[in-house]
């Protein structure tokens, strides 16, 4: 038996690039990645959508808003003892200086998450504009990068398992909504909840925001169960629905022990392949669009 990864540095040094880069958006895209269900591949599904963008040429920020931290740990950041984004939440450190950079990725950064995060839902209850603290944050640190001419093309909130005031702040601070579904018994339960938080959340804070992007996880497609989970959420979600599902894969689950994200840890594996396969997706829909082939499509439609 090879045991060549258990002696293995948990840091890939010098990560590949793709060889076709991946399209840069028209604008920068905030994603929150939200699903009040845990273990659907929430942190895993950032991470690794982040990492494959970041290879493909484009400036990447992830941002641990679970107090959980395995964010964090997937990018091989050290955030148990380091000020991170509790503390920025609640008005004690800069958000410019807990900015971290993921080693082996030169455009891939992330703002870690700590052990006091879990006091956060308590803290914040007794705040001005609670819900807007990450928001306001943000704004600072994008301006801050596009003043030093290092702009972020994609911004990636990674939610606690929940619907309290964290989820609300990353909700309150994107543009986009991207949901994890795995497909399996009660994956659909709860996401009504979840949309009606997103529903309040645009009406009262955020009108900008939008159900964007849909991912299935956890596939398995030998079973009867994940095929009829993916056609239900194909039926009711044709357009956010990206149908690239992610499988079921031991490489995925691994990788994080070692530090990693999958797209490093085994880039040839079925779950690194699926998830470039999304992110260039996810860019795909982001790029700027051609206005001629616009006006045209405007015009062939206007005189159907």
């Amino acid at each position: 038996m090879d045991d060549s990864r258990e002696t293995s540095p948990k840091v890939v040094i010098g990560t590949r690039r793709l060889k076709e880069p991946m399209p840069k958006p028209d604008h920068l895209r905030i994603f929150t990645v939200s699903n009040q269900k845990g273990g659907v591949g929430k942190t895993t599904t950032t991470v690794n959508i982040a990492a494959a963008l970041a290879m493909g040429g484009l400036h990447v920020l992830v941002v641990d808003l679970d107090p959980q931290g395995n964010a964090s740990t997937a990018l091989g950041i050290e955030h148990h003892n380091n000020e991170g984004i509790y503390e920025v939440l609640m008005g004690s450190a800069n958000i410019n200086s807990v900015v971290q950079k993921v080693a082996g990725f030169p455009r891939l950064e992330c703002i870690s998450s700590n052990t006091a995060l879990a006091q956060a839902e308590i803290n914040l209850v007794s705040m001005v504009a609670r819900e807007l603290r990450l928001k306001e944050a943000l704004t600072d640190l994008i301006q801050t990068k596009s003043a030093m001419d290092q702009p972020y093309d994609y911004i990636f909130i990674d939610c606690p398992p929940s619907l309290g005031l964290l989820t609300v702040n990353a909700l309150a601070a994107a543009q986009e909504l991207l949901i994890p579904i795995q497909c399996e018994y009660y994956a659909l339960e709860g996401l009504t909840q979840l949309l009606e938080t997103y529903g309040v959340v645009k009406k009262r804070l955020n009108a900008d925001l939008k159900l964007s992007t849909i991912i299935l996880t956890m596939f398995d497609g030998r079973t009867r169960l994940a095929n009829d989970v993916a056609a239900s959420v194909r039926s009711h979600f044709p357009q956010e629905l990206i149908d690239i599902p992610i499988p079921r894969a031991v490489r995925v689950s691994e990788a994080p022990s070692y530090g990693q994200t999958v797209m490093t840890y085994d880039p040839g594996s079925p779950g690194a392949i699926a998830y470039l396969q999304v992110a260039r997706e996810i860019a795909e829909r982001g790029k700027p669009f051609d206005s001629n082939v616009v006006s045209i499509n405007y015009k062939k439609g206007e005189s159907a």
